[in-house]
């Protein structure tokens, strides 16, 4: 297995955590809801990893078009499990597209934007992607452990 193939695997691999753990929200009502101090719900969360990630591996490296609207990732309320499913839905088509057709060697060029720091590298970017992917899901998990 090469380095692309590698990230390809864990980014659908939580990927489809991710939206596992969206579909075992109780209901619709439950994706935005906050408890305590917890700022963002579980539909923002979805809304924002969606974002991100067409934004990033899609637009970034990919060159999708992808035209991300980050405000309404964390101000946009009561959209639908359904929306928020194909949103991650086409995330996931995009991390697919987008590593299938990368060659390992694009992963020590730099990253085409400077978001992650001067000089990343795209496996740098990547391995940052992948955290804040990973670090978003436990958010997740632990809010839908609280509906119960």
């Amino acid at each position: 297995m090469n380095r692309t193939s590698e990230f390809q695997t864990f980014f659908l691999r939580d990927l489809d955590k991710f939206i596992a753990e969206i579909n075992a929200f109780p209901d619709e009502e439950s994706l935005w809801q906050v408890r305590g101090q917890i700022a963002n719900c579980a539909g923002t969360l979805g809304l924002h990893i969606a974002g991100n990630l067409q934004h990033f591996i899609g637009a970034i490296l990919g060159a999708s078009g992808y035209i991300r609207q980050r405000d309404l990732e964390f101000s946009a309320r009561n959209v639908p499990r359904a929306e928020i499913l194909a949103q991650l839905g086409m995330a996931r088509q995009v991390v697919e597209r987008v590593f299938s057709n990368m060659p390992d060697e694009r992963l020590d060029e730099p990253f085409p934007d400077t978001h992650f720091g001067a000089g990343r590298s795209v496996a740098g970017g990547l391995l940052h992607l992948l955290a804040h992917l990973n670090y978003h899901l436990g958010q997740l998990n632990y809010l839908r452990r609280c509906m119960a």
